[in-house]
């Protein structure tokens, strides 16, 4: 049953939130412990459905997952009992693509139905398998999906990825944990999540040199040991409370994560005088009346995220003037914010990657389908800021990335009902 998010529009939000850990850390952590058949614990685990997901797909491999406190896991994978993790959960999730390196680590082959996800017939894993190719594992064919083979095990190698892919450096960091020798990545994926995964790697045994440059060297560990690890708070989720305290002219107190990680953010922000502080690990956001830049433009790691692509395109309809976005990494992630227009906003989509916004435009709330986690969340920030009432489905989208999502904006007084 499809879920439908109420939201009345036109109240500042206000007091303080926590955001739990990152997101894109969690998945390639729990991916990491299928590498070892001793027991792991991971802390600050968000409660999302793309980690309760990932949690079943290891599960039904033979991993033994429990919860002995909150945000916390314990998995063991003292035996794999398949090499074909289950098709439908899968489909619900890109970041299965991360068990491929572990299960050719572990049992020498892997049968991986086509992940799923946002926009899963235009993001390929092409990366990824390049990557596993690279290290010796051979591909074969039985009528579906991505089947791959190595019976002598990985061997490693040195290599240049042909795009510097968050979950294809973490696939290629996977495999080449498990490989005899050493490997060396070349264009790695610099994002504090792929840190995340080399510091917990070290942990378990792996040798590796670069963590946070475009080059890691990677020394295979023969046996790989259990190791424990606290994520670090989610950074894209700090700047998505942020830009709804921005766009409903509140002040909010957002509690987590890590100043430097926010940094790409809270740049931007304050270019378009948003009144934000971070203190420790604490941003805070005053009201503001924000102006519109020339140009944003999303990078790889450090420049601005993808990720919030869609939630400053919403921002921009609050502020004044008029800004070109462009998000060069994804096509069509921005054509979910076409609905903005029938909520009163100026927006013009110039192409698959580029959009101009215009403002301020005073929104009116209407039905809207979040056809993807961040524009999903960025159509709650609309809602937010309109006049009137909005109605937002499937909820479901949303809550794979936002843990908690109605609870925790009623507690900074938005006024919000889960419909089923």
């Amino acid at each position: 049953m499809t879920t439908t998010l109420l939201i009345e529009g036109g109240r500042p939000l206000s007091g303080h939130v926590a955001v739990e850990g990152n997101k894109n850390s969690a998945l390639p952590l729990i991916a990491a412990c299928l590498l070892t058949d001793e027991r792991c614990e991971l802390l600050n685990v968000p409660h999302i459905t793309d980690v309760d997901v990932m949690v079943s797909l290891l599960e039904g491999l033979g991993a033994t997952v429990t919860r002995p406190r909150d945000h916390t896991l314990e998995i063991t994978c003292a035996e794999v009992r398949s090499d074909r993790p289950d098709p439908a959960q899968v489909g619900r999730l890109r970041g299965s693509v991360l068990l491929l390196g572990p299960l050719l680590g572990r049992v020498g082959r892997v049968r991986l139905a086509s992940p799923g996800g946002d926009f899963p017939t235009r993001r390929t894993i092409a990366t990824h398998l390049q990557a596993l190719l690279f290290l010796g594992a051979r591909r074969t064919d039985d009528g579906g999906g991505h089947v791959l083979e190595a019976p002598d095990g990985l061997e490693g190698a040195s290599f240049y990825l042909d795009e510097a892919s968050v979950t294809g450096t973490e696939t290629a960091l996977l495999a080449a944990a498990a490989a005899r020798g050493v490997s060396e990545i070349r264009h790695a994926a610099c994002e504090p999540h792929v840190v995340e995964l080399c510091r917990f790697l070290e942990a378990m045994g792996v040798g590796i040199e670069g963590a946070g440059t475009s080059t890691l060297r990677v020394h295979g560990a023969a046996r790989r040991r259990g190791a424990s690890h606290r994520l670090g708070g989610d950074y894209i989720e700090a700047g998505s409370w942020a830009v709804l305290a921005a766009v409903t002219r509140g002040e909010l107190e957002i509690h987590g994560a890590t100043p430097g990680d926010l940094e790409p953010i809270t740049t931007v922000l304050e270019r378009m005088d948003v009144a934000c502080r971070v203190d420790d690990d604490k941003l805070v956001i005053h009201r503001s009346s924000p102006v519109a830049l020339r140009r944003l433009t999303t990078g790889l790691w450090p420049g601005f995220p993808s990720d919030m692509v869609s939630l400053l395109t919403v921002l921009a309809t609050q502020a004044r003037g008029q800004m070109l976005i462009h998000d060069w990494l994804y096509e069509l992630r921005l054509f979910a914010l076409e609905q903005l227009s029938g909520m009163g906003a100026d927006l013009f989509l110039c192409d698959p990657h580029r959009i101009i916004a215009t403002g301020p435009s005073r929104l009116r709330g209407r039905t809207l389908d979040s056809r993807d986690l961040r524009s999903g969340m960025a159509l709650i920030a609309a809602g937010l800021a309109a006049d009137g009432e909005t109605r937002l489905a499937p909820l479901e989208l949303v809550e794979r990335g936002y843990a908690d999502i109605v609870a925790r904006l009623q507690g900074v007084g938005a006024r919000v009902e889960r419909l089923s």
